[in-house]
């Protein structure tokens, strides 16, 4: 038995190893040992390059990370030792750490740490809340009177904000100080408004609603009302208290509504200042032209109501979380309605509520989403079969049916996550860029 052992380890396999990583090797074939594993290939690698710091790296092989050793997966995938293998290497995704836990009297039900230094939660009880890094409350603010939807910030003012509510309305903010001064509500929806997003100019908002409709707002701020009294929803009108007509916030009208959904609409976020993508309970996936207000193309699923949405950088890669425990990855470059445009599926023991995306241009195919088993999972979309980490929120707190992630962000080298245990933050290590 022994023979064989040192047999084994004599065994080596060629290998071509490539990278979209800013550390690629000189193109040529080497001749690997079977018995190695994650570890000596990136030390290779490293070594190689003479990196001053050492980087650690996975690799892919055909659409799987690698977690045994060369040889092992040659032998369970029926690969012969002359065949040439190509091996794609990526930066690891090092264990994220916990760095805060931020405790709140309601759900959470969207974050944000996009803001530097600060993060911004919306909760259930109606409220805003803005934190620093040391935990300090900065602002606390009630903006709606119904649980808060989804809340987005804008990089360039990191004053401004924008949230959606079950109160029908979504509306533009200032965060000043302590205090957060509500700027203009967004009137158009008849029904809970499920989302709101900013283009990548911050010219415009979109939002989705349960009414199925969909509304494309610009960012100014009106300085007479847009929408008659009138119009707006009785319960709002029949406020006992009365407000300074100087300090109301203004109401807006939406400058395009797009109509094709048949059931609520749970997402909707611009791929470019005139594009937009939505997804809904009609199991469908919509591209929007937003100037013309049609819908350009459909993808139609079979029994998915989608919860979530997001698109990578490139604009052509769309991912959609479904009731049916999956995370769908869809070609936006691909014509008509059918499900040809699937090309993967990241599947999970509990229903996904959420994706965000990595913020680091070189690692554009990893995201991480977000379960009701309280589980954050992170993926690379080249290797779709499994996890390449995972953490639990909230291990301490409650029971496991009662730790549901609503909300997550990944921003600034941390993931923020909101849902029925509060707020907690991790770190997340992608090493050096």
């Amino acid at each position: 038995m022994a023979s064989s052992s040192n047999d084994s380890s004599r065994v080596s396999h060629p290998v071509v190893l490539s990278t979209q990583t800013p550390y690629p090797l000189p193109s040529q074939k080497f001749m690997i040992p079977a018995n190695w594993k994650r570890y000596q290939l990136s030390q290779l690698i490293n070594k190689a390059l003479s990196l001053p710091k050492p980087i650690p790296f996975d690799f892919l092989v055909r659409g799987e990370v690698l977690r045994t050793s060369l040889g092992e997966w040659c032998a369970e995938h029926g690969l012969l030792e002359e065949e040439t293998l190509e091996i794609e290497y990526i930066q690891s995704v090092m264990p994220p750490q916990r760095m805060s836990d931020i405790p709140h009297e309601d759900w959470v039900s969207s974050v944000s740490c996009g803001l530097q230094g600060h993060f911004v939660t919306a909760s259930y009880d109606g409220y805003i809340r803005t934190f620093d890094y040391s935990q300090n409350m900065v602002a606390n603010c009630q903006l709606h009177a119904a649980p808060i939807t989804s809340v987005c910030v804008f990089p360039s003012d990191s004053t401004l904000i924008a949230t959606s509510s079950q109160d029908l309305t979504a509306q533009i903010s200032r965060i000043d100080s302590a205090a957060v001064q509500p700027l203009a509500t967004l009137h158009l929806h008849t029904s809970p408004v499920s989302s709101i997003a900013s283009s990548l100019s911050e010219k415009h908002l979109i939002t989705a609603s349960w009414d199925a409709l969909i509304g494309v707002w610009d960012t100014s701020i009106p300085s007479s009302d847009e929408v008659a009294a009138d119009q707006v929803q009785a319960e709002r009108k029949s406020k006992k208290r009365k407000v300074d007509e100087s300090d109301r916030p203004k109401r807006k009208a939406p400058i395009a509504v797009l109509k094709s959904h048949t059931a609520r609409v749970s997402k909707a976020i611009f791929t470019g200042d005139k594009n937009a993508l939505s997804c809904g309970f009609d199991s469908t996936v919509r591209t929007w032209d937003t100037e013309i207000g049609i819908c350009t193309n459909t993808i139609i699923a079979s029994e998915k109501p989608f919860l979530d949405l997001a698109v990578l950088q490139t604009g052509n890669t769309a991912l959609a979380a479904s009731t049916d425990r999956t995370v769908t990855i869809y070609d936006l470059t691909a014509d008509g309605a059918s499900l040809s445009s699937t090309v993967g599926t990241l599947v999970h023991p509990s229903t996904p509520s959420c994706i965000a995306l990595s913020p680091r241009s070189s690692s554009s195919q990893q995201i991480a989403t977000g379960s009701y088993d309280g589980v954050v999972r992170i993926w690379d979309l080249r290797s779709t079969k499994a996890a390449i980490s995972s953490f639990k929120a909230w291990e301490n707190k409650g029971r496991d049916g009662s730790r549901k992630i609503l909300g997550l962000d990944w921003a600034n080298g941390v993931i923020g996550i909101g849902g029925e245990c509060g707020f907690e933050v991790w770190r997340v290590d992608e090493g050096s860029s």
